[in-house]
């Protein structure tokens, strides 16, 4: 049995599952690559923040379970597990949490 790799980032990083939208429709239409695609994931750890000029902690906005807004550049992968697509971000750089 293979072990699983946890990921804990440092500093204001955050790791994302990134949200692959499906190929086919719930009747089983298969939809156009062409079609503009929500570029979005899910946080799946969150490093405890940066620290100001005076030394406090600024903690991350997100939170594990948030799903987010990707940029449509940017971020690290990271290989944690074969099937799954991982990137790391600084907080910063996500654009915002979705909400339904």
């Amino acid at each position: 049995m293979a072990a699983i790799r946890r990921l804990i980032p440092s500093f204001n990083r955050v790791l994302v599952e990134k949200v692959v939208q499906p190929k086919k429709s719930a009747g089983g239409i298969l939809l156009p690559e062409t079609s503009k695609q929500l570029n979005s994931g899910k946080v799946i750890a969150v490093g405890p923040g940066s620290r100001d000029k005076e030394g406090k902690l600024i903690p991350v906005a997100l939170k594990e379970g948030d799903h987010v807004l990707l940029p449509e550049y940017g971020g690290l992968e990271v290989k944690l597990a074969p099937e799954k697509e991982y990137l790391l971000y600084r907080d910063d750089d996500i654009l915002g949490t979705l909400h339904e």
